[in-house]
């Protein structure tokens, strides 16, 4: 099988990122680095690959099989929809539009064009969510009655020295890190409806908020409850369980999601599972059958990458997308939206 021909479009952190997952790859390779800033030539130059300063000049030279944009999220629409004229499958980064409206104009064009596009959230390919999907799916909990998450870690002075926009309006732990728990939460127990929160900046005193506890409903009747903090010394957080991200200490003895049903409960990602064996005599004075089903580890980014590939070349539809992603925003932006406002705010639905 031929190598794939993928370029990257941003030469920043997660950029180079995606550059050393094509690197070591047999199903595609670098071809090109995309962007302006002077830095980026250096990177280029490590890689092998030529630069260019935009998507238009690159396509006048080459036309790769696909292309990574990995650049600000602003930039995400335009080089999308750049991406679909030019009749070229593109991974968009998430979040897939910095705003509502931006991510609506890209689901129209999208739906309009045979172009493949697949939207970065890349845990949606972790092999722990879909062994817990698998679960799920299975009935192996019963219809979904309560769902509880966390997000809790403690993010250091110098991340917030090195970007002090991350002090204001915008910058805290909803619009930055919640995206990847909706997206884990959607995968899991199906679509969001309508969501409740409290937020809180008394820890930190910065403008922006440090703590968030969530109400959820879904569409299946289950509710659920979500505790979110950036100043919280706690492991009740993906990374800090998964262990797929070297990056992050783990510890294996806490989970961050219950998902509980009317036969059985599942943590994750320990994924431990607690069900009656006869459902029809349940009760808090039976037992429950504990197991805890196989675990595989694997990194979602370079099970993402292959997956790009085979959307690529037509064997498979993307996991996550454009639809997805911009689901996804709309539940982030109902949250920021009932910390500000009070009360419920209904989550749009397509």
């Amino acid at each position: 099988m031929n190598s794939l021909r993928i370029a990257i479009a941003g030469a920043g952190l997660i950029g180079q990122r995606h550059l050393e997952l094509l690197q070591a790859s047999r199903s595609c390779e670098p071809v090109a680095l995309v962007d302006p800033a002077p830095a980026a030539r250096e990177v280029a130059e490590r890689a092998g690959v030529p630069l260019f300063p935009s998507l238009e000049a690159l396509f006048e030279q080459a036309r790769p099989d696909g292309i990574i944009l990995a650049t600000p999220n602003q930039l995400h629409v335009e080089q999308a929809l750049t991406c679909l004229q030019a009749g070229v499958a593109a991974l968009v980064e998430k979040p897939v539009a910095h705003t509502l409206e931006e991510g609506e104009r890209l689901l129209a064009a999208a739906r309009g064009s045979r172009v493949p596009l697949l939207v970065g959230h890349h845990r949606a390919h972790s092999p722990i969510l879909a062994q817990a999907r698998e679960i799920i799916r299975q009935g192996s909990l019963g219809a979904l009655v309560a769902v509880m998450g966390s997000a809790l870690f403690y993010k250091p002075d110098d991340y917030f020295d090195a970007a002090p926009w991350r002090r204001e309006a915008g910058g805290g732990p909803v619009l930055i890190n919640l995206i990847h728990e909706i997206g884990n939460l959607r995968s899991l127990c199906g679509e969001i409806t309508a969501v409740q929160a409290l937020a809180s900046s008394a820890t930190r005193g910065f403008p922006v908020e440090d703590t968030v506890a969530i109400s959820l409903c879904f569409a299946n009747g289950a509710l659920g409850s979500f505790l979110l903090s950036d100043t919280a010394a706690s492991a009740r957080s993906w990374e800090q369980t998964s262990g797929e991200n070297r990056d992050y200490p783990s510890y294996d003895d806490e989970d961050c999601y219950l998902i509980a049903g009317t036969g059985g409960s599942l943590a994750v990602p320990t994924l431990r599972l607690k069900c009656y064996d006869q459902p029809e005599d349940r009760s808090w004075w039976k037992p429950f059958t504990c197991e805890v089903a196989e675990l595989r580890r694997e990194d979602p980014l370079a099970l993402q990458l292959e997956h790009f590939c085979q959307v690529i070349r037509g064997e498979a539809e993307p996991l996550v997308s454009v639809r997805d992603g911009l689901q996804n925003l709309r539940v982030v932006e109902a949250i920021a939206r009932a910390a500000r406002e009070g009360g419920v705010v209904e989550v749009a639905q397509d």
